[in-house]
């Protein structure tokens, strides 16, 4: 563990004293070595808990979403290099920092084994984000969508802090082993039924559950590209991961606690997938389609069945990978027409052929089309969902063919038609989006050979 969070903590200093000349050669080099590095963890083991150490340990549900945030950092760091370009050299130093602190932190919430550091680690993710959105964003509302993000997160975990504090006088233990073997002290009396609220509370607010979702189509619109690609690939999947992280602990699901968040987890994902089709901002499409992706990792959580876990967890795995380069597409566009209005962006293709190769391979892995880990999460949550209650094959019915419908609009908005009139140039694409697309889209394509490495499940 100490061997990928210290080389991550020694990337401060590498980014504060490294010449201006080298800076982005420095840090791109350094966190893509701890990134190759952390794929050790993907390693199958007899054992339940690898690297055990009093506070942390890595199991087969944290494995997965720790290698993706290693991998993410030195790709948010490349993504990031032109929108900085023109940024004195000190507010560059202080953007890549902030985008390191984040790790550590991400790192710890993903494999802390005991439940007050999980939790802080948690809240500690908020703090560079909201430097992030707040400093580095590119319109005026920015700094609305800081506030909507931090008294969102806010106000729900505080119940979360609560229930942690109220456990931990009931058992005596917050550790997740011990507290595995203890017997399930949530029964269905009333009090355990609000005890349970508050412990999902948080989480649904970060993942976002529907209904609770407002804070992300703002953060997501304003944020840089790094922060775009931080929320989408890592934030929400903090939230993914402590539905299915807490529910493991609370024993036999009472139905009045879960059932209506299956319900508006699933009508949520048919909402948002309608709103994608309406949108104008294609950032906002894109976050809106991270919400109803969300949705099913949600409703898969609160079943509990080894099936709906596995695909939650592919799921996770893959939307990030997926969303990241949507994003990071997005953000391509924007810095060379200066705008996400999709009709002021439209027909590229012909004039960045490449870029347009790029463009179909990230829709139609968000498609979920076959052979991608996307379609393999979508039908294992799929079965699970039928096989819990016949009626959801309706809404996730819906909700797919939806997907496929806005997913295929965005593609058409922006590569197809003909050029805008006010489009008279346009620089070439460069090496190092190629670069940073590919770094995205090959992981996607390679996992679907060996799918049992983020399935969560002993191969």
């Amino acid at each position: 563990m100490l061997k990928i969070i210290l080389p991550t903590i020694m990337l401060l200093p590498t980014a504060l004293l490294s010449p201006k000349k080298f800076l982005w050669t420095n840090t791109t080099t350094h966190s893509l070595l701890i990134a190759t590095l952390s794929l050790q963890w993907l390693l199958p083991s007899y054992y339940p808990h690898k690297n055990l150490t009093p506070w942390t340990g890595i199991d087969q549900i944290s494995s997965p979403l720790l290698v993706l945030s290693c991998w993410l950092l030195p790709l948010m760091i490349m993504a990031s290099q032109n929108h900085l370009q023109h940024e004195p050299p000190t507010r560059k130093r202080i953007f890549i920092l902030a985008l390191i602190t984040i790790q550590p932190f991400i790192i710890l919430a993903f494999s802390a084994t005991e439940l007050m550091l999980f939790y802080i680690s948690f809240e500690a993710t908020l703090i560079p984000t909201l430097i992030l959105i707040t400093r580095w964003g590119n319109q005026p509302e920015r700094l609305s969508a800081g506030i909507y993000l931090l008294f969102y997160t806010l106000i729900s975990s505080l119940p979360l802090l609560v229930a942690i504090l109220y456990l931990h006088m009931q058992i005596g233990t917050l550790h997740l082993t011990m507290l595995k073997l203890t017997h399930p002290t949530l029964n269905n009396s009333w009090t355990d039924l609000l005890l349970g609220l508050a412990l999902l509370m948080a989480f649904m607010v970060k993942a976002p559950l529907y209904g609770l979702h407002l804070w992300l189509p703002k953060a997501h619109v304003e944020a840089p590209i790094a922060g775009s690609m931080l929320l989408a690939a890592l934030l929400l999947k903090l939230g993914g991961y402590g539905i299915m992280r807490v529910t493991l602990l609370m024993g036999p699901p009472s139905n009045y606690l879960y059932y209506p968040f299956i319900t508006l987890a699933l009508w949520g994902a048919l909402m948002t997938s309608s709103i994608c089709l309406r949108q104008t901002d294609l950032k906002s499409l894109i976050a809106y389609s991270s919400v109803s992706h969300m949705g099913l990792v949600i409703a898969a959580g609160m079943i509990q069945t080894h099936w709906a876990f596995s695909g939650a967890m592919i799921l996770m795995i893959s939307h990030g990978l997926t969303s990241s380069m949507l994003f990071c597409l997005a953000n391509t566009n924007y810095e060379r027409t200066h705008s996400r209005i999709l009709l002021l962006t439209r027909g590229l293709q012909p004039l960045l052929p490449l870029m347009a190769t790029w463009w179909l391979l990230a829709n139609l892995t968000n498609m979920a089309l076959p052979p991608t880990t996307n379609l393999m999460a979508e039908l294992t949550i799929m079965i699970a969902l039928f096989n819990w209650s016949t009626p959801t094959i309706i809404l996730t019915g819906i909700a797919t063919l939806l997907t496929a419908s806005y997913t295929l609009f965005m593609l058409l908005m922006t590569q197809r038609g003909s050029l805008p009139t006010h489009i008279t140039s346009i620089q070439n694409s460069t090496t190092r989006e190629h670069l940073l697309m590919a770094l995205h889209i090959i992981p996607t394509l390679l996992l679907i050979m060996k799918p049992s490495l983020i399935s969560g499940i002993l191969s």
